[in-house]
């Protein structure tokens, strides 16, 4: 049975890891570090985990289980292809939006992890941007052939999303659903909607 008195201790020892890893980075941060910003003695974090990169890898389990899991909340019985990027991309921000370190963390500190623990970390990105990857070509089959290269089309979105943590404030004049609404649009669409002939590219010298 769980004891709820230690996942609060743990919850607030992978927050507060989160807020140091995003400020300082992973490898110039000590476990002294640590237990000094988590209000933990260092004996009661290494009562949690057994070193800095199990404890980098909870923070990043934790974060992608939570999105995934609201993500698929979020897409259950939903068929429009439009409305499920919409709600893939609303519970992406929505989270994100309140674990702006945490995003920071996972968007900079994943080669920081070895072995299983980074194997079951990349198994859960893959989980996830199948599914972006899904709806993608859901989009296509509906609205015609795309102009892009769906995996760069997929990777692009989530540099549009993951970027936020640079210069979104979510007690700014902006919230979250405008937020979700104005990169869906600009995904979808385009800034203009401007179309963009072939011979305008640039063309790679190779060759």
């Amino acid at each position: 049975m769980a004891n709820p008195m230690r996942d609060q201790k743990l919850d607030t020892l992978l927050s507060s890891a989160a807020r140091v890893f995003a400020q300082h980075g992973y490898h110039q941060t000590s476990m002294r570090d640590l237990a000094r910003a988590s209000g933990i003695s260092l004996a009661g974090v290494y009562y949690y985990v057994r070193s800095k990169e199990e404890l980098l890898y909870l923070i990043q389990r934790r974060n992608f289980e939570a999105v995934i899991a609201g993500m698929r909340r979020a897409l259950a019985g939903v068929t429009n292809p439009v409305e499920r990027l919409y709600r893939f991309v609303d519970n992406h921000l929505d989270y994100f939006a309140t674990h702006m370190a945490e995003m920071k963390v996972l968007s900079h500190e994943a080669g920081a992890l070895t072995g299983d623990l980074l194997q079951t970390v990349n198994d859960m990105k893959r989980e996830y941007t199948r599914v972006l990857m899904d709806i993608l070509a859901e989009l296509e089959a509906s609205h015609g052939p795309a102009h892009l290269n769906r995996r760069v089309a997929a990777y692009s979105l989530f540099g549009m999303m993951n970027w936020i943590y640079n210069w979104y404030d979510p007690l700014g004049d902006v919230g979250v659903e405008l937020l979700s609404q104005s990169v869906c649009r600009l995904f979808l669409g385009g800034y203009v909607g401007l179309p963009v002939p072939e011979s305008s590219l640039p063309q790679s010298a190779a060759g």
